[in-house]
């Protein structure tokens, strides 16, 4: 089978790139051929046979000419729908498999796999894995501009994110998202959508609120892989580790002053946690200092307060044998199992988080033998429910 993955970062960014990547390298090693189309960028670590990739966009650089292209830019890419028809008559795909497309490739992509769907000669699945809200909320997080879980374009209303100022607190980059938003909804471009992989139940559940979604949704978790059982001592500290962003809920951890943090990671919210006196800011970290600082925790931290849909930081601290303190928000209940794997609390409520970590500290050996015994989908199990995806 000839599986084109589409996603407009094609080098290690985040989460979704992960999930290409790692997706990717098991389907090949299932016997299928996969190449990928998104934009050029010097971290480029995958391709196409093609070479066609769109032009690299930096928002934070450049010049003001090419600046001022961006907001028709980020709604409709004439290049990136015309680079993809040249990729897609070049490799012939059976699948196009779609993650995140939004501002750097735009939903022009879809008009191109289509076009291509219509005149293949063959069955074409289209399918797009939801890494986020994208499809029903302009800054794609259901958070408004104060950092509070919101609702309020759920159902297609996204005029909210414009008087809410939703995307980075800017009128004129909501303005823009909501144009974007609006206008695909009009034109009804998310139709030639076959399939949506949901990562969690509570995305599933807000995507069938749209009647072009409805019946399409499918909520298949995140893969990791089973990691081996070390004799570690646990410490005496919880730990934080990702992003130190207002959404993720990391000013709770300051509030909680009598617990020990140790947290791993970066983010706007860094001087915050440096003038914490509970709190021990080690940086960004990977690999195996990371992996240790997660084994030797007593508990992991998740304290969003967005609907995070289905943190890999959950999983990973679950599948080392560390137990997980999470809010009680979007996917993340879906993965812990109370009282076994973690403790859950409500989100956003600093005195139940410290009842919660508490609670997990206290348990924290007994629930680290539940954590080891936990299953998640290796990436063998989810690559034969998703080639299930693509043949159906």
């Amino acid at each position: 089978m000839k599986i084109l993955m589409v996603n407009k970062f094609l080098y290690p960014n985040g989460g979704s790139e992960t999930y290409i990547f790692n997706l990717g390298e098991q389907l090949m090693s299932l016997g299928h051929e996969v190449q990928y189309f998104g934009m050029e960028h010097e971290g480029r670590c995958v391709e196409n046979h093609a070479q066609q990739y769109t032009t690299d966009m930096d928002f934070h650089g450049g010049s003001k000419l090419k600046k001022l292209t961006y907001p028709v830019k980020t709604i409709y890419s004439a290049e990136a729908k015309r680079k993809m028809k040249i990729v897609l008559d070049d490799f012939q795909p059976d699948v196009i498999h779609i993650n995140n497309f939004n501002y750097q490739l735009t939903p022009s992509i879809l008009y191109a796999a289509q076009h291509y769907k219509t005149r293949a000669g063959k069955p074409v699945k289209i399918v797009y894995t939801a890494h986020d809200h994208q499809l029903i909320c302009p800054n794609h997080l259901m958070f408004d501009a104060d950092g509070n879980p919101c609702t309020a374009c759920i159902g297609g209303k996204f005029s909210h994110c414009a008087k809410k100022n939703c995307i980075h607190a800017s009128k004129a980059k909501s303005l823009i998202g909501t144009a974007e938003a609006t206008l695909y909804k009009i034109l009804g471009t998310y139709r030639y959508l076959d399939t949506i992989i949901c990562c969690s139940e509570s995305l599933k559940d807000k995507m069938d609120t749209n009647p072009i979604f409805a019946g399409k949704t499918v909520a298949l978790h995140n893969f990791i892989e089973k990691q081996p059982k070390k004799e570690v001592k646990k410490e005496n500290y919880a730990l934080y580790f990702g992003r130190y962003g207002k959404e993720k809920g990391v000013a709770l951890i300051p509030q909680v002053s009598d617990i020990s943090f140790i947290c791993a990671g970066s983010g706007e919210l860094e001087p915050l946690l440096d003038s914490a006196p509970n709190v021990k800011n080690v940086g960004f970290k990977t690999g195996e200092e990371l992996e240790m600082l997660i084994r030797k925790a007593a508990c992991s931290v998740c304290p969003s307060t967005c609907f995070d849909n289905c943190p890999f930081s959950v999983m990973e601290s679950i599948m080392y044998g560390t137990p997980v303190v999470g809010a009680d928000i979007g996917g993340i209940p879906e993965l812990i199992e109370k009282g076994k794997t973690g403790v859950l609390f409500e989100s956003g409520n600093s005195a139940d988080f410290e009842r919660a970590i508490k609670e997990a500290m206290r348990h924290s050996e007994e629930m680290s033998k539940h954590c080891f015994a936990a299953e998640f989908d290796t990436a063998q199990t989810y690559c034969d429910k998703l080639i299930e995806i693509y043949t159906s």
